[in-house]
């Protein structure tokens, strides 16, 4: 693989060829194995390490990479994405995106892909296995056993049956609790800001406010967008039902956690499940601080709910193929911030790969320049979203190097690679 030098615009050519030096991966945080295997059956060379690593720390690693792999604690910033003479993706191995610079990576011509769906399954049963052991007073009961002390009273333990469960966030996560909530025998209310659809009987509330007052459990499920830090407060914990639990599966920074425990402590809230935090360790092993420790009545679990083999071992793959075909044949389905195209591969032929400013007439621009040169089309595809487009032609080869050098000289181009 073959990367130019990159231009005052960032513009970047690329050829594949095998006498070139291969492809670089860096994958943070334990990424699945299968992403390791994924990648290298496309001969990269991949480097995975254990932990995060801080904005100073990645900045002084990105030199030289091409595709870089994460989970939610590494924060891709502008600065990082400046120092990335190299990248061209992202993966986040996850559902959320938002500890990336998703602006600066368009900017910069990187395509970033994430895990939408695949631990969603995950976090779905450690929210029911949550909700079961709060409602039952499981954690305060095993407690108990460990200090010698048998109590078989039932006193504050109840079934779910029955009970309601408000759902904030009715997305992927939210809709597959929602139908495995009904099916345990608990009513379902859900709130979004978005029109949703509700499955079998659950039921819409028209404001945060009327789900508060009305559930015996409140679980959050939105995404981390900064508009969302500071979203769940005393004031809101003030609305809910006396007796009432609370879950947060989501991100650490929507939820006040000195309101939380004051919540608790007071009595107002009977119990927690809380999986996320506004400040989290780097890595395994080191020191866990939060206002929520030593509380009887609270479920802590490290940012677990995706961390299961099934979920891992999906999310790997999953993310990993989509940075592979990116960089191999230029495919974009399901990227986070790019538009999504996808070109069959035709044998035989060169791949030109155009990211470029949103602006009329790019296309006929692009095939004059083809034109001029006697240069065939096989194959073409473009798509825009927002401020770019993204344009994927298969030519025959043996064209003028010109070609390419009118091509990465349009003033709308962002990023140009070539791909045998």
């Amino acid at each position: 693989m073959q990367l130019a030098a990159r231009a005052p615009n960032r513009i970047m050519e690329r050829k594949m060829m095998t006498d070139q030096p291969k492809v670089r991966v860096l994958l943070l945080e334990s990424i699945h194995p299968d992403a390791v295997t994924r990648l290298e059956e496309d001969g990269f060379h991949v480097e995975s390490l254990r932990n995060a690593l801080d904005e100073v720390e990645l900045v002084e690693r990105i030199s030289g990479v091409h595709l870089l792999g994460i989970r939610s604690k590494t924060q891709v910033t502008a600065k990082v994405l400046e120092a990335a003479d190299k990248l061209v993706g992202i993966g986040a191995f996850c559902i959320g995106t938002d500890q990336i610079d998703l602006a600066a990576a368009s900017a910069g011509g990187v395509a970033v892909f994430n895990a939408p769906f695949s631990n969603t399954r995950s976090v779905v049963e450690l929210a029911i296995a949550e909700i079961i052991a709060l409602t039952r007073r499981l954690t305060e009961k095993n407690a108990s056993m460990h200090e010698g002390v048998w109590d078989k009273s039932a006193d504050g333990a109840h079934e779910i049956r029955g009970r309601r469960l408000g759902i904030v966030g009715y997305g992927n996560i939210g809709t597959q609790l929602s139908v495995l909530a009904e099916n345990l025998g608990m009513s379902v209310s859900f709130y979004d800001t978005a029109d949703k659809l509700a499955l079998s009987n659950a039921h819409r509330c028209a404001s945060l406010d009327e789900l508060l007052e009305s559930s015996d459990i409140v679980t959050l499920h939105v995404d981390g967008r900064p508009g969302n830090a500071g979203f769940f407060g005393a004031e809101q914990f003030a609305k809910m039902q006396a007796g009432s639990l609370f879950l947060n599966l989501s991100r650490g920074l929507i939820v006040d956690h000195l309101a939380l425990r004051d919540a608790l402590k007071s009595g107002r809230l009977a119990g927690a499940a809380v999986d996320v935090f506004p400040k989290e360790p780097k890595g395994r092993g080191d020191e866990f601080l939060s206002e929520l420790r030593g509380l009887p009545n609270v479920i802590l679990t490290p940012h677990i709910g995706g961390s299961t083999e099934e979920a891992q071992s999906d999310i790997g793959g999953f993310v990993a193929n989509k940075l592979a075909k990116f960089v191999t044949e230029g495919n974009t389905t399901l990227s986070v911030n790019l538009p999504g195209v996808t070109l069959p591969d035709l044998p035989g032929m060169h791949r030109i790969v155009h990211m470029h400013k949103n602006t009329p007439g790019v296309l006929a621009q692009v095939n004059r320049i083809l034109a001029e040169h006697n240069v065939n089309v096989e194959g073409q595809m473009l798509s825009t979203r927002g401020e770019y487009g993204y344009l994927i032609t298969d030519i025959a080869r043996g064209y003028p190097d010109v070609v390419l050098d009118q091509l990465r000289s349009m003033e709308q181009t962002v990023r140009l690679r070539v791909l045998n």
